[in-house]
């Protein structure tokens, strides 16, 4: 589909998940990552193809070519290829997955009461359109 580029999927009603798609976009330097909420028709098609249950997984996805990462993984692949500092965060796959995503899915549950949600998903700018499938 996309080869040259990352498919990140995120929760598109999560205001959490929406500041963090601003700020991967703000440090993509390179333009690797296209987004699309797990919502939308591209989401629930990419989501369908890998065989992964979006009721146990629903905050942030990384497609890869023909690998997928999720949870904790998900955000530190992420993490390798934006500018400045953020690529030291890759560090932090030296812990355990259980430990890592226990800290993840702490957060994700907690997502909509500490940032709150939106009513639908988030619109791209004209700008930005060109970043979202």
């Amino acid at each position: 589909m996309l080869e040259d580029n990352k498919i990140i999927l995120f929760d598109g009603v999560c205001n959490l998940c929406n500041g963090a798609v601003n700020f991967v976009i703000e440090r993509d330097k390179k333009n690797i990552f296209k987004f699309a909420a797990l919502q939308s028709d591209i989401g629930r098609e990419l989501t369908s193809k890998l065989n992964i249950d979006t009721s146990k997984i629903d905050s942030i996805i990384l497609i890869d070519g023909e690998k997928h990462y999720i949870k904790s993984s998900a955000a530190l692949h992420i993490t390798k290829h934006l500018t400045g500092g953020y690529p030291l965060l890759y560090g932090f796959m030296i812990f355990p997955k259980f430990i890592r995503n226990a800290v993840y899915e702490y957060i994700a549950r907690n997502r909509y009461k500490w940032f709150g949600k939106r009513e639908s998903c988030m619109i791209a700018t004209e700008k930005l359109k060109s970043k979202f499938l």
